[in-house]
């Protein structure tokens, strides 16, 4: 059951295929292997491993991101319902500077996106308690986070579903100026 990584459009986000076993008593998946995933994440460990459920069909969280000295990367997972999940490069002189990708995550598509060092990651729910799973190699710091707005015209995220849910702090992230020139690494 090996995990099939697959490049994005995106230098260093990664969408990852999970194989599924399933027999007359259920299904069984590998999500996480060191060693498979050895050659994206390189000597990064995981340090912190964090859960959301998010209520309803609409609602938005992010876009968030982590910057020096605890800039991190994600590995995120859908494990029951279905998302439109995000990830944005911010990252200074990348050719795909303020570019997006996204993927839809599901508990049956059992897919993960791995989000690096320098891009934002949010996420909207197109399916009711949908419950995410988040892989970090840094640990939270308050003081390193950051977020870009889900409907910052820079970056024309092409949301899927009407918006309608948002938290005040999501909504209150600063506009993307002609003066940001990213995040360095």
């Amino acid at each position: 059951m090996p995990l099939k990584i697959n490049d994005t459009a995106i230098n260093g986000v990664y969408v990852v295929e999970t194989s599924q076993n399933q027999d007359s008593r259920g299904a069984f998946s590998r999500l996480f292997c060191q060693n498979e995933l050895a050659e994206i994440l390189g000597k990064r460990p995981i340090l912190q491993i964090n859960r959301s459920i998010t209520a309803s069909v609409g609602a938005i969280r992010g876009m968030h991101f982590q910057v020096q000295p605890f800039a991190e990367m994600k590995l995120i997972r859908c494990l029951t319902g279905r998302v439109f999940d995000v990830a944005v490069d911010l990252r200074a002189d990348s050719s795909t500077f303020l570019q997006w990708h996204a993927q839809e995550l599901s508990g049956e598509n059992i897919k993960m996106m791995v989000i690096p060092e320098g891009c934002a990651h949010g996420f909207q729910v197109l399916e009711a308690e949908s419950e995410m799973l988040y892989l970090h190699t840094a640990f939270y710091h308050a003081a390193s986070e950051g977020g870009v707005r889900f409907d910052d015209p820079a970056l024309a995220i092409k949301w899927p579903l009407p918006l309608t849910d948002i938290s005040q702090r999501d909504q209150q992230h600063e506009l993307i100026t002609k003066d940001f020139k990213g995040i360095r690494l």
